[in-house]
C-alpha cells in the first residue's frame, strides 16, 4: 500500500530502496522559500543501520505491514532462532543476524513482542532490562570503595560487560540488553 509524507509517524515502517525500514525520527521543514519537506531518521530492520532521509512533501512510499506478536522463544539451532505462538502452537525461524545483538540475551522459554511480516520474523522489541547472574568476577579489594571504579564481568550467558567493582561472582543484576550496561544489583 502506498502511503504519502503526510502519513508519515515515528514507528511507521516503509519500504526504502527495496528494504524495510523504521521511521524512527520525524521532522516537517517549511523554508518559506521553496517546496516543504520532511527530514527523517530511518532504522534498517534487516541491518539495525540508521540513516538519515530527506523526502519532499507529498512524495509517496511503499507502507511495510508489520504486526507485533507475543511468542515464546524455544531453543537456538545454530543461526535460527526458533519462537512458538502460545495460541495455536505456530513456531517461526528466525536469521539471528536479523534479530541482532539481543539474541546474546534471549532466555529460552520466555515470551518477547516479536515483529513479523507476512509470517515472516523481521525484528524484537528488546526488554528494557534483563535479570542474570555473575559467572566470573575479579575478586573486590577490601577498601577500595571510591565510586566510579568499574570492572568487567562474565554474565551467566556468557556476554562480558562492565560493572561496579563491589559486584561478585553470584551476584544478580540487571542489564540494559540494547546498550549492555549495568543498571543495578538485584536482590536475590
Amino acid at each position: 500500500m502506498q502511503i504519502t509524507t503526510s502519513d508519515f509517524r515515528k514507528g511507521v515502517y516503509i519500504l526504502f530502496r527495496d528494504e524495510p525500514y523504521q521511521i524512527t525520527d520525524l521532522e516537517f521543514v517549511n523554508p518559506g522559500k521553496g517546496s516543504a519537506f520532511f527530514r527523517t531518521k530511518l532504522k534498517s530492520l534487516k541491518t539495525g543501520r540508521m540513516i538519515d532521509y530527506t523526502f519532499k512533501s507529498g512524495e509517496s512510499v511503499e507502507e511495510y505491514p508489520i504486526i507485533t506478536r507475543e511468542l515464546q522463544y524455544l531453543y537456538r539451532d545454530g543461526d535460527h532462532l526458533i519462537f512458538m505462538d502460545p495460541e495455536t502452537f505456530n513456531q517461526h525461524t528466525a536469521e539471528a543476524e536479523v534479530l541482532g545483538d539481543i539474541v546474546d540475551f534471549l532466555r529460552e522459554n520466555d515470551t518477547y513482542a516479536v515483529m513479523l511480516h507476512d509470517d515472516e520474523i523481521v525484528g524484537i522489541r528488546a526488554p528494557k532490562r534483563v535479570v542474570l547472574t555473575v559467572a566470573q568476577a575479579e575478586p573486590s579489594v577490601k577498601g577500595n570503595t571510591a565510586s566510579g571504579l568499574t570492572k568487567p564481568v562474565i554474565l551467566d550467558n556468557g556476554v562480558t560487560i562492565t560493572a561496579p567493582a563491589f559486584i561478585e561472582p553470584g551476584d544478580t543484576i540487571a542489564v540494559n540488553p540494547d546498550t549492555r550496561e549495568y543498571i543495578e544489583r538485584v536482590a536475590s
